[in-house]
């Protein structure tokens, strides 16, 4: 690993993070923590306080879709990483925000994370294109369907005479 990782532990309101300050052996031994909003005008101030620490990788974590706003806003500016939620557990009750996100860069440093797998923007756009081309299919199919149901309660034999 080389570089400067930080941790982020991503929440609903509160991305908690913290950037590792290496030791002469590589490893991550001091830690300096901060707290910033979930917002879009409460991550620039992330971005800032990220690049002041010459922050090179940003590995993050998060058990819901929170991490997308986040994501997106340093997408492009450092090496990004998405651990899985399960890979950085911890002891029963030894659960904290920053721990987390400490233990994250720990993690990721002797390489004990699984990763997802998280692709490019464009690759991105085009599986949320197909996906909304998809649910807009079976829209127009279900009310097709409701509309030819409806009729034939009423006595309207529309589609024995008339097709797609």
């Amino acid at each position: 690993m080389s570089g400067i990782i930080a941790g982020i532990d991503v929440h609903k309101r509160v991305p908690m993070s913290v950037v590792g300050t290496a030791s002469e052996d590589g490893k991550p031994r001091r830690f300096e923590r901060h707290r910033f909003g979930a917002t879009s005008l409460e991550i620039s101030p992330l971005l800032d306080w990220l690049a002041a620490h010459s922050v090179q990788q940003v590995v993050m974590e998060s058990t819901a879709q929170y991490w997308k706003p986040v994501w997106l806003a340093l997408e492009g500016r450092f090496s990004l990483h998405l651990a899985r939620a399960w890979s950085n557990r911890a002891l029963r009750g030894k659960k904290t925000d920053f721990k987390d996100a400490e233990r994250l860069v720990r993690r990721y440093y002797a390489e004990e994370l699984t990763l997802s797998f998280v692709p490019h923007a464009e690759q991105r756009q085009i599986r949320t294109l197909t996906r909304r081309r998809t649910q807009l299919t079976r829209d127009r199919i279900r009310i097709q369907n409701q509309v030819e149901s409806l009729l034939e309660e009423t006595r309207i034999k529309l589609s024995s005479v008339v097709s797609d």
